[in-house]
């Protein structure tokens, strides 16, 4: 029978000692935890490892010994560490050494009850499998359940028997709080016992002052309260979106730029008013060598040239409070970056509020006359909407009804092309507003939504954000153990970003591409803020 052992990478140099650790039944797999150190006494480890069972409900034990033969005269350990057998029973006892002065190992694990078939060897063979304790304990690959009473769906399909291994590790953190500073009466070696930082702050937390130890712990207290990568991203997003918010802030007022970008506004919105003139003009001539109607063609150029006449007034009755406007605004960007970029928005849309205007009401003369067209044209079919029952059905239609019908459906045809040219004309203009209107808002949804934290930990610790582990054989000789090192799989970046990407409140457009040019074609109005649900009117 072939046993896997999976053995902690931190105590391939540690003393000789104990094995403790979980067996894993259903998985023929016994995964080492700590290495316990002499002296010892017997009962001192079971109580310690009955303390790790009541805080983290999962059953450890002495799996075997472990030999670490540094010197010659160390030989004679063997002898002692087999005979610890006796007092702490398991089956199979798993006895692991390495070589002196060599990469070496041996690996046996011997039964000391009679085997259940006549002729069946009293030893198995075992694998070694290496794991760094430190990753797996925060790559965070173990399922949320308890190992003794989770369901069958709690573990990841593709994690298979390794998930007892990971969710071993995980629920034994109890028993990593002892580092190579305590005092206690056991010595173990772990990960968080080969000088990691974690052991260094438990040291200065016990040695510093009173002052100190509350620092600490508030801080302790602020990182743990982050951990989680979701509320790490929100954090993380909102102080780059107030540092970036600064940055603008300082930038503006630095060598104080905001009034001479209020200089330079009014003479930009008279130069975009004098080329939207000049195309009225343009448009109530012969535009492309089009022959539109005389009559309608004046009626509307005058119309919109009413209306931007009177928006240049507008423009030049705020001149003298655009430059505090604009100050204010930027004022605004202490409280981040997307708020000045919303506010932006706001900006563009009331310096183009005319634009929107000219496109309302196109849209609606030319929508007016695409619904008279329609309605018309199922009378000549002998059809009528039925307003009740929301269906077109048959209807019949005297003389005098169809002589006004031709007549009416063949003065809209005519006057058709005319009101078409102008609608589309405003609606590549509108079109260009919410272009600009769009990037700004991608940038704030990007800056809102992105997981920097994510990304960061993705980019220094890619341990942290696992997707599965690889195995890479490390000795592979006959009369030799095989000995493999489990190495962890990171997320690629792209499911780093679909799986912790922040919730999105932004301004999204809620049509389809058909569905959009279906509106476009019969002259309903875009809304690209509007979101599913609202009411329309």
């Amino acid at each position: 029978m072939v046993l896997k052992a999976f053995f902690p990478t931190c105590c391939a140099s540690a003393d000789s000692g104990l094995l403790v650790g979980r067996w894993v039944p259903e998985q023929s797999s016994a995964v080492v935890l700590a290495v316990v150190h002499f002296p010892f006494i017997p009962l001192q480890v079971k109580e310690l490892l009955a303390q790790v069972h009541q805080a983290g409900h999962v059953g450890l034990a002495v799996l075997g010994t472990w030999c670490h033969r540094r010197r010659g005269a160390e030989e004679s350990l063997g002898q002692f560490l087999e005979g610890l057998g006796t007092i702490f029973s398991h089956e199979p006892w798993l006895q692991l050494c390495r070589e002196p002065g060599s990469k070496l190992w041996s690996c046996k694990a011997t039964r000391r009850q009679v085997p259940p078939h006549p002729g069946a060897p009293y030893e198995d063979q075992v694998m070694l499998v290496f794991y760094d304790q430190r990753k797996v304990l925060l790559s965070q690959l173990h399922p949320p359940a308890a190992l003794p009473d989770r369901q069958a769906g709690d573990a990841a399909p593709s994690a298979g028997g390794l998930a007892a291994v990971f969710d071993t590790v995980a629920r034994s953190e109890a028993l990593f709080r002892s580092d190579r500073f305590d005092d206690g009466p056991v010595r173990l070696s772990h990960w968080q016992s080969e000088g990691v930082e974690a052991s260094i702050l438990a040291e200065l937390a016990k040695r510093a002052s009173g002052p100190v130890c509350v620092l600490l712990a508030c801080l302790l207290s602020l990182v743990s309260a982050v951990s989680a990568c979701r509320k790490a991203n929100v954090l993380v997003s909102v102080l780059l979106d107030v540092a970036l918010g600064l940055a603008l802030l300082s930038w503006l007022r630095g060598k104080d730029r905001i009034g001479p970008l209020a200089e330079a506004l009014v003479p930009v919105a008279d130069h975009v008013a004098e080329e939207l003139q000049h195309l009225l003009q343009w448009l109530m001539g012969a535009p492309a060598g089009l022959k539109m109607n005389r009559a309608l063609d004046q009626v509307l150029g005058r119309f919109f040239l009413y209306h931007l006449h009177l928006w240049i007034s507008y423009i030049h009755l705020m001149s003298p409070f655009i430059e505090r406007i604009l100050w204010h605004v930027g004022l605004s960007a202490c409280l981040g970056l997307t708020v000045a970029l919303s506010i932006l928005s706001d900006i563009i849309a009331l310096l183009t509020f005319h634009i929107y205007c000219f496109y309302v009401y196109g849209a609606r003369l030319y929508c007016l006359k695409i619904c008279g067209l329609s309605s018309l044209w199922r009378l000549f079919r002998g059809k009528k909407w039925n307003v009740l029952r929301q269906r077109v059905d048959s209807c019949s239609y005297d003389l005098d009804q169809l002589f006004i019908g031709t007549l009416l459906f063949t003065i809209l045809v005519f006057l058709l092309p005319t009101t078409a040219l102008y609608y589309l004309v405003f609606t590549l203009l509108r079109l260009l507003v919410v272009a600009v209107q769009g990037l700004i808002h991608l940038l704030v949804d990007l800056i809102n939504s992105l997981p920097l934290y994510s990304l960061g930990l993705r980019l220094c610790r890619p341990y942290r954000l696992a997707a599965g582990v690889k195995f890479r054989v490390l000795e592979h000789e006959a009369g030799r153990p095989l000995r493999l090192l489990m190495q962890i799989n990171p997320l690629p970046y792209g499911r780093v970003v679909h799986t912790y990407r922040l919730p999105s409140y932004g301004c999204h457009p809620t049509h389809s591409w058909g569905s959009l040019c279906r509106k476009l074609f019969f002259g309903e109005l875009i809304y690209p803020w509007r979101q599913r649900g609202d009411k329309q009117d």
